[in-house]
């Protein structure tokens, strides 16, 4: 296995590239602990829970090595601290789907009807936002290539955008879940609603941090 000195002296931003895939892994498995959730298919919920805590794991060893092992004397094209606060950013996604997984293990509930087609939606938007800034961290090789700026960076800028429509699309989506389940809140035990308004936060926070991460990236534009 590679080191990440050896990573680094290839690319600045390639481990960071490489956490960012893992995050992402904890997301799409996090979801497919949704969807068991969704069917109530709860006998294998568990086993992805489990997982997704492993591959959450996995993304803080490989955090841990970046930490490690980012050169101090070397020059980099941008400022070390915003490195690792681009790299703190990415494990606060892998995070949260640890806690979106963990999470659905605590009760057994049904989706109801009223919410069903929103939700999914829902979830749609916000995986959709971390995708969508998954792909501006690929692009920072070639925005180093191109010195920050350019077309390039503009390009990016514009990427940028999208994810934070993205997770304002998820937000509008939010409130109305919200507001159909206090509509109906005679639907609801009180422990099913409090599980439900606690998921779709969770939930929601993922295109909330894929913002974040974003505008860190656009931050890090503006300052060289």
């Amino acid at each position: 296995m590679r080191t990440f000195a050896k990573l680094f002296g290839r690319s600045p931003f390639m481990p960071l590239q490489t956490h960012m895939d893992k995050a992402v892994e904890c997301v799409h498995k996090a979801i497919e602990a949704l969807n068991l959730f969704l069917a109530g298919d709860f006998d294998r919920l568990g086993e992805y829970a489990e997982l997704v805590s492993r591959l959450e794991h996995d993304a803080d060893r490989i955090k841990n090595d970046i930490r490690n092992h980012l050169p101090k004397g070397m020059f980099l094209p941008v400022d070390r601290t915003n490195l690792l606060s681009i790299l703190s950013n990415q494990d606060s996604i892998a995070d949260k789907a640890e806690n979106i997984a963990i999470l659905l293990t605590f009760k057994r509930v049904n989706i109801a009807d009223a919410i069903k087609g929103d939700f999914r939606l829902f979830v749609d938007k916000n995986v959709q936002a971390v995708h969508s800034v998954q792909a501006v961290i690929g692009q920072l090789d070639e925005l180093m290539e191109s010195g920050f700026g350019g077309a390039e960076a503009d390009r990016v800028k514009h990427m940028v955008e999208e994810v934070a429509l993205q997770e304002h699309e998820a937000d509008v989506i939010q409130r109305r879940l919200l507001k159909t389940m206090l509509a109906r809140e005679g639907d609801f035990t009180y422990g099913e609603f409090f599980l439900w308004t606690r998921i779709i936060q969770q939930v929601a926070d993922l295109s909330n941090l894929a913002e974040k991460l974003g505008n860190m990236v656009r931050m890090t534009l503006e300052i060289k």
